[in-house]
């Protein structure tokens, strides 16, 4: 279990997190929404071991998380970060030889699934099979944790439709977990077991899906809007 207690981070003088308290259990799949510059990013990485906070503390199973210790957490950033001129295939041999827990047959089986050619260049792809490159080595991996750094953004709708199959289809919603940011609320609702709201670095809202469906009567993108007049 991941558990960020009383976390806060800044920038030089910008205050990114604040006194954030949150917990990842096993077996869910979490949206992470708020406005740009809410704190989405920096949580993510926070949660992966990426970057150290500046008070509190963020623990996996009860022991700090570090760079060293985070090799149960899969992380995807938003930015293409792929060497350009490796194909798809050479990008999941680098993978396997960077992760233990990388699977080159299931990495090769999603590639297939999302309609990916492994001789193609990195390059060369679209900003879309860009996409659906990035979520076939991330979810190649046999990770505990997959925290997904706007895995929608930018992309078209059929290329988000195969984004959130594979995302089903390729994780054990029983013992892996997926904590997504994302602007797409609507499109990956159905997809999503709690959502957790950021406003200006701070936690608005966490709540599982079917407690805003039944105690609010309303769907995600409405419920989430409300939160944002009554905190404006």
């Amino acid at each position: 279990m991941i558990e960020l207690n009383n976390v806060s981070k800044k920038y030089g003088g910008q205050q990114a997190i604040i006194d954030v308290t949150f917990t990842l259990p096993i077996g869910k799949i979490i949206g992470l929404v708020g406005e740009n510059g809410s704190g989405k990013t920096t949580l993510l990485k926070l949660a992966a071991g990426l970057i150290t906070p500046d008070s509190g503390t963020v623990q996996y199973d009860g022991r700090p998380i570090t760079r060293r210790i985070a090799t149960d957490i899969a992380y995807m950033p938003d930015a293409d970060l792929f060497y350009p001129y490796f194909t798809v295939g050479q990008l999941f041999d680098f993978y396997e030889s960077q992760f233990v827990d990388f699977d080159l047959i299931k990495a090769k089986e999603i590639a297939q699934f999302l309609d990916l050619n492994l001789n193609s260049k990195i390059k060369n792809l679209s900003k879309g099979n860009r996409g659906r490159v990035k979520i076939a080595a991330t979810l190649g991996r046999e990770a505990t944790y997959y925290l997904l750094d706007e895995p929608f953004s930018g992309l078209d709708p059929m290329v988000r439709e195969d984004i959130a199959k594979g995302l089903i289809r390729y994780t054990d919603t029983e013992k892996q977990t997926i904590l997504l940011s994302t602007h797409e609320i609507k499109e990956v609702e159905p997809l999503l077991d709690e959502i957790v709201v950021l406003r200006g670095g701070k936690i608005l809202a966490h709540q599982a899906v079917d407690e805003i469906r039944e105690v609010h009567g309303m769907d995600a993108t409405s419920w989430m809007i409300s939160l944002f007049r009554k905190g404006s």
